[in-house]
């Protein structure tokens, strides 16, 4: 649906938007899944990071990233202004608060390709707006497999990313949903179903109660009551 048949749509369909978090360990496929995502559905947007690290001569600001000096990230980290951040290799990396509150505001859904630690930050800030997933692996010599067919990594590397993978693991009971990404057409359905079943749920039905409030004067009306 477009923005603007969504605005057109009866007040009694206007709705909150929502931060539909995907995570799981290297090579489990929440990469993949987003990009299916995003290419699949115009209600979703990516959040755009923001991150200390230079910019590559083929990335563009607030597209990729939005690049910032060390001093401003940690002035803008103290304010509060990020729902969430992570120091990986040497630089800062974080989640610019305001876009995404804007997008909830106007009914836009904002997806997130991060890690455990990043989706505690944001329930911690926004709980109720979010709904996350994770992503797990059929096996952890197929996650293997998939590591190195990417041929991306080092077998030191793999290595690492195998072993941080246990204790990503073990973070799986701090989501909502848990699939298991055994079949890649399979689970990105079951993304869409979780997607669609949680747009409708009441509490992001914000003028609902207009509405109620409509049919219940309506029907006194009708009946006399």
């Amino acid at each position: 649906m477009t923005p603007d048949a969504r605005a057109a749509l009866p007040a009694s369909f206007q709705r909150r938007g929502l931060l539909f978090i995907l995570s799981s360990p290297s090579g489990a496929g929440k990469s993949t899944l987003t990009k299916c995502l995003l290419a699949a559905d115009p209600q979703l947007t990516l959040s755009i990071s923001a991150t200390t690290r230079p910019r590559r001569h083929s990335e563009i600001e607030g597209v990729h990233y939005y690049f910032v000096s060390r001093d401003d990230f940690e002035a803008k980290r103290g304010r509060g202004e990020f729902l969430e951040w992570a120091e990986v290799h040497g630089n800062f990396y974080a989640t610019p608060r305001a876009p995404v509150e804007q997008a909830l505001s106007e009914g836009r859904d904002v997806i997130f390709d991060i890690d455990w630690q990043g989706t505690l930050q944001v329930i911690e800030k926004l709980a109720e707006d979010v709904v996350s997933v994770f992503v797990l692996p059929p096996s952890m010599k197929e996650l293997k497999s998939r590591l190195e067919r990417r041929a991306e990594d080092s077998a030191e590397t793999i290595a690492k990313r195998l072993k941080n993978a246990a204790t990503e693991i073990a973070q799986w009971h701090h989501y909502d949903y848990v699939l298991v990404n055994d079949d890649l057409d399979r689970v990105f359905s079951e993304l869409k179903d979780i997607l669609a079943a949680e747009r409708l749920k009441r509490k992001r039905q914000t003028s609902i109660e207009a509405l109620i409030d409509s049919l219940l004067t309506e029907g006194k009306t009708l009946t006399g009551a």
